[in-house]
């Protein structure tokens, strides 16, 4: 109840900060699919790149998001502004399921189904975009869905580093040694991820192919 109590005294900046959140959140994810799906793409067409582009995409998914962070930092334009350091880290970390997922979904279609497509005169692209993604498309957003889930989290980090969200509540918690603090941060955060999981989950299920 204590916790209730000081998120309602304490609502506007509640709101402040869950919108900051989403902002990065939304953002990074954005850049994130918009980069992601193309090389998934591109490393279906050809297999060679296949393991460069997903084993440097694990290994930015190994480097602290802290230290992350710092190694940003040092970089002209990005490291004026805490928030565009933020946003571009979490577009990083979100990179790899999406790949992944795109890259497994477009392979996974059944050949016969591709081989059907080139009988009928389908192009490449047609054969893409007609066939092969909109089989591919619940993959897909799976991979989106745990993109997203992943930068909820990661997002509360960029707190330490003045980029605001719902991490600046429980990074003062921490140093008040206050829980009511660190809740009225954690609470709202493990809200959007839910929320974030259970939309895309039902976007999924609305796109199933037929």
């Amino acid at each position: 109840m204590n916790v209730v109590r000081f998120m309602l005294e304490n609502r506007t900046q509640v709101l402040e900060l869950t919108s900051e959140h989403l902002w990065m959140v939304g953002l990074s994810t954005l850049f994130a699919v918009l980069i992601g799906v193309p090389l998934g793409i591109l490393i279906s067409r050809r297999t060679g790149l296949n393991k460069p582009v997903l084993a440097g995409a694990n290994i930015i998914q190994t480097i602290p998001s802290l230290a992350l962070f710092g190694f940003l930092l040092p970089v002209p334009w990005l490291g004026e502004r805490a928030d565009r350091l933020a946003i571009l880290a979490l577009t990083l970390y979100a990179l790899l399921p999406i790949i992944r997922n795109t890259y497994t979904g477009i392979r996974g279609v059944d050949p016969a189904v591709v081989e059907a497509g080139k009988g009928m005169g389908l192009t490449e692209w047609q054969l893409l975009f007609q066939v092969q993604l909109p089989l591919a498309v619940r993959v897909i957003l799976s991979g989106i869905r745990v993109a997203m889930v992943i930068s909820v989290g990661l997002a509360t980090i960029a707190a330490a580093i003045g980029a605001g969200g719902l991490g600046e509540f429980i990074f003062r918690g921490l140093a008040m040694v206050d829980n009511r603090v660190i809740l009225a941060g954690a609470i709202p955060a493990a809200i959007l991820a839910l929320l974030a999981d259970f939309g895309v989950g039902w976007l999924e299920g609305r796109l199933r192919p037929r």
